[in-house]
């Protein structure tokens, strides 16, 4: 019931994933969400992001932002970013996941996205035909919408924790 929303991989920390690996399996694109999972909800770029976004492009990979937020917010952390970005995405809506990959002028067999959100960021993934990584959030300040999913994922989370443990059975 729940497994349509299960991420393709469970981490920490969007910091943590190993983009190199990635790259030696054959991703050439990353589509990232931007509040609680490159950033705290609301600020901007910050050095760890920064550095990121160098390793990124040193590695070879194209990237986009797909944001659910207004122009004003996705520019100011994209400012010392510098990437492609779409806003006011419509997550989870596949046209602009698939918007992204053209821009990058990836497809869906060399495409991560990486977020933190199952509802939105996800799904939208799943249902684009992209592998996907959800990260834990990197702050618990949310706005209230957010906050009422995320007893949502909780349950969710549960039962996909619950698959995996299975699984090593």
């Amino acid at each position: 019931m729940f497994e349509k929303f299960f991420p393709d991989d469970y981490v920490a920390s969007t910091y943590v994933i190993p983009f190199e690996k990635l790259y030696e399996q054959g991703y050439r694109g990353v589509i990232f969400d931007i509040d609680n999972t490159l950033v705290p909800h609301g600020a901007p770029a910050d050095e760890r992001a920064k550095k990121l976004f160098a390793r990124l492009s040193d590695i070879g990979f194209s990237s986009c932002l797909i944001s659910n937020n207004q122009e004003a917010r996705v520019k100011m952390f994209n400012r010392d970013i510098g990437t492609d970005y779409i806003y006011n995405a419509h997550k989870p809506s596949t046209k602009n996941y698939i918007k992204a990959m053209e821009i990058m002028g990836t497809d869906r067999t060399n495409t991560v996205f990486v977020g933190d959100q199952l509802f939105t960021d996800v799904w939208g993934a799943k249902r684009t035909g992209i592998p996907n990584i959800l990260v834990r959030p990197i702050h618990p300040k949310e706005e209230i919408q957010i906050v009422l999913k995320r007893y949502l994922e909780k349950i969710v989370l549960h039962f996909y924790k619950k698959r995996l443990k299975n699984r090593k059975n």
